[in-house]
């Protein structure tokens, strides 16, 4: 083109061919016990699509493979509460969760799971090696033990005060606020997370992984690719060091999983946190055997590694798996890009504390580019950040559909109007100012990328699209038009280069709308094999152009807005019980709500005996304005229906601290006030709920199609069926239709 700068095309022949790089991609494996929800998508798998797709699009070779985390106790947990197999309950998640993997857009090469036989005969070979090589070994010690619960306890089902930092949520194998290692004996009033009752200690054998076998060449490892890394998981990795490594157990006396390969081993399973990541191995297997492909190209000294997680695995990536990839002499990982938490309302994003939003269920309700574009615009880079439904909103209205999709749609359609074709261009200096202007920001999303900086990427690649609309307001295509069909046939034609440029720094991150435009510009050859240096090549002058219609709609949350909004209620453990000192019919109950321990004050003395209310996960409203009872304060006020003479406790078996689905905290609430609303238990039968009479039925959480025993507050001739974490909420006792929770 005539006055236009050279081509990145016109330039090649001067440049040496570059080879092409081999990329691995290993993306952390979800729990196969719930569905993944915007936590799981903003803390690893958008971040690494993103990288994923860029790569291909720079020309290198990528694998990027992860799968569904099939065993373990939250599987088996889940599975007895349901009363079938833990297969049925892998098998149903890892289902939904790979549906919800592709309709995000998540470009996996394979996404599989870890109950095949693959993997196990995979596992078994590695783990026999790391043996007579002589990196595990075999120990007896004293290990967790529920006495309730008849089972021993694995770390992660262990809950404790840190001795550290005092957080009061500690797992048994590690603090997630201080990044602290952990013993289960180290932590202070530790519980069993399933049903709350003081663990004792028994003896067991079991193997370990001898890390401090491997201590001078994990030093070496993390000195030399540390720097590499985010400050934020060396910080973490150090305080993990800071405590010593310690041989860690990889056995565990539980049935669900990978049988350990040893005789006199065989009632003992391989534990779930070495298996999960031999994942990453026995997949890059798994796609060479089903896609023909070479794996160990992927695995050579020469190929880059990079593995994407959130914050709680880091040290599984930075210490235990690269210790374990050494003792097998397998390469080591380059790249940790972990990411911390993705928050609501101030608290993590978690299936088991039932604070979640599954990408399945939005999905169903918005367009997945806003999804994508928002998700990566709050991505959790270097600190914790907040889901928030008006920003949600305000983003995809006031960025993606006033920006982003304005300008494409202003372009193509003016060019459509007034042109019917790609016109004719003669580039003057302002033209080429712009031009040059646009390639800076390209070269601005592509370094960020490199980097995984994924947000700063992505404000790159919109000041493409700001850019843009100020230059056509600049030229004013509709006023050159009237002195100069020429100039504003110029004008079309370098904004049309821009929307290529944007539509080509947008795909990694929108790539369903990228997509779209890339075919409303005519391009014949696929987006991603186009690449970035050809982004600003002219378009070819007289292909047709047609209008389209606008990429995007406007969001209102009012939908979203919950018929419980002013509730604060939450799912509490009660801790203790002990007789009223003054009273005759009451207990003061100690009960865990999560982050915090209240005193309840109950009349419930004449209904269940202290033994009956132990351990027993309630429902408490806790924004009710305390109380004093004879002498001692309520703060707050658990539910409870009762008929005649019985009286039964509203019940749900979730984490304790988790907010029934609608509420959140609120400002406080007179009793009286909360009094006026009929709550009551019945049944939920065919859609309709059956309490004093029938009512349609309304679910808030993910139980559409629950039938049987519920509590439900009634509301404009509907019944909104209470749930916590998904679960519904029932009485603990049989009670008739119509009974009123007070």
């Amino acid at each position: 083109m005539s006055g236009d700068k050279p081509t990145f095309k016109s330039l090649c022949f001067l440049l040496p061919v570059m080879p092409r790089e081999r990329i691995f991609i290993g993306v952390a494996w979800p729990y196969a016990n719930g569905e993944v929800h915007v936590g799981h998508i903003a803390g690893c798998y958008l971040g690494a699509d993103i990288f994923a797709r860029y790569q291909r699009m720079k020309g290198n070779e990528v694998l990027m493979v992860s799968g569904s985390d099939q065993h373990g106790t939250p599987i088996t947990v889940t599975a007895e509460k349901e009363g079938v197999s833990p297969e049925v309950i892998a098998e149903r998640y890892h289902e939904i969760n790979s549906r919800a993997m592709e309709r995000l857009g998540i470009s996996f090469d394979l996404y599989t799971k870890t109950h095949t036989e693959h993997h196990a005969e995979v596992v078994k070979e590695f783990f026999l090696d790391l043996l007579n090589k002589g990196y595990i070994d075999r120990k007896t010690t004293e290990e967790a033990y529920c006495p309730k619960c008849e089972r021993f306890l694995p770390d992660r089902y262990m809950e404790g005060t840190c001795p550290h930092c005092g957080y009061e949520h500690a797992r048994g194998d590690q603090c997630d606020e201080c990044g602290k290692t952990l013993d289960p004996k180290d932590l202070i009033n530790p519980r069993c997370k399933l049903c709350g009752t003081t663990p004792i200690f028994k003896e067991t054998e079991h193997f370990f992984l001898k890390l401090r076998a491997l201590h001078d060449e994990l030093m070496r490892f993390i000195y030399d690719k540390g720097k590499n890394w985010r400050p934020g998981v060396l910080k973490f990795t150090k305080n993990w060091l800071e405590s010593g490594l310690h041989d860690r157990a990889i056995t565990r006396d539980i049935s669900w999983g990978i049988p350990v390969p040893v005789e006199g081993f065989e009632d003992k399973r391989i534990y779930v946190w070495f298996e999960a990541v031999i994942g990453y191995y026995s997949t890059s297997k798994l796609w060479a055997k089903e896609k023909g492909g070479d794996w160990k190209r992927f695995w050579s000294d020469d190929a880059r590694h990079y593995y994407f997680m959130g914050k709680d695995n880091i040290p599984f990536h930075t210490i235990i798996w690269p210790a374990m990839l050494m003792a097998k002499g397998l390469k080591t990982p380059d790249y940790i890009v972990a990411n911390n938490y993705l928050r609501s309302n101030g608290q993590q994003f978690s299936k088991s504390r039932g604070i979640t939003l599954a990408i399945n269920h939005l999905l169903d309700k918005y367009d997945v580019s806003a999804l994508r574009y928002y998700l990566t615009s709050i991505m959790p880079e270097n600190h914790d950040t907040d889901f928030d439904w008006q920003e949600f909103a305000a983003k995809n209205n006031s960025e993606l559909l006033a920006k982003y999709g304005n300008f494409i749609h202003r372009v193509i359609s003016f060019t459509s109007d007034k042109f019917g074709e790609v016109p004719t261009a003669q580039p003057d200096e302002k033209d080429r100012a712009f031009l040059n202007e646009i390639e800076g920001y390209l070269d601005e999303v592509q370094e960020h990328l490199d980097k995984t900086e994924m947000k700063d990427a992505l404000n790159a690649m919109m000041r493409i699209a700001m850019a843009g609309n100020r230059y056509m307001m600049e030229r004013a295509p509709w006023k050159e038009l009237k002195e100069s069909r020429e100039r504003a046939g110029t004008t079309m034609n370098i904004l049309l280069r821009a929307v290529k440029a944007l539509t080509l720094a947008s795909y990694p991150f929108m790539p369903h709308a990228a997509e779209k435009v890339w075919k409303y510009l005519g391009m014949a050859e696929p987006i991603e094999g186009y690449g970035f240096g050809r982004a600003l090549e002219p378009l070819e002058t007289g292909k047709k152009m047609e209008k389209h219609p606008p990429l995007f709609s406007k969001i209102t949350i009012e939908e979203e807005k919950s018929p419980l909004e002013g509730f604060d209620l939450r799912v509490g453990l009660i801790e203790e019980v002990k007789a009223h000192p003054d009273a005759d019919k009451l207990y003061i109950l100690r009960v865990n709500l999560g982050k915090e321990t209240r005193q309840l004050v109950a009349g419930l003395k004449k209904y269940y005996a202290p033994e009956e209310l132990q351990g027993k996960k309630i429902i408490v409203i806790a924004n009710l304005e305390p109380a004093k009872l004879r002498g001692q304060l309520s703060k707050g006020m658990l539910l409870a229906a009762d008929y005649n003479d019985v009286v039964s406790c509203l019940t749900v078996d979730v984490e304790p601290g988790t907010q029934v689905d609608g509420t959140s905290p609120a400002k406080k609430l007179k009793y009286q006030k909360f009094a006026e609303n009929r709550i009551m238990v019945g049944t939920v039968k065919g859609g309709r709920f059956h309490g004093d009479r029938k009512y349609p039925a309304e679910f808030l959480g993910d139980s559409k199609d629950y039938e049987g025993a519920a509590a439900a507050i009634i509301r404009d001739g509907k019944a909104i069926v209470l749930s916590a974490g998904g679960k519904i909420i029932t009485p603990d006792k049989e009670m008739p239709d119509g009974s009123r929770v007070r």
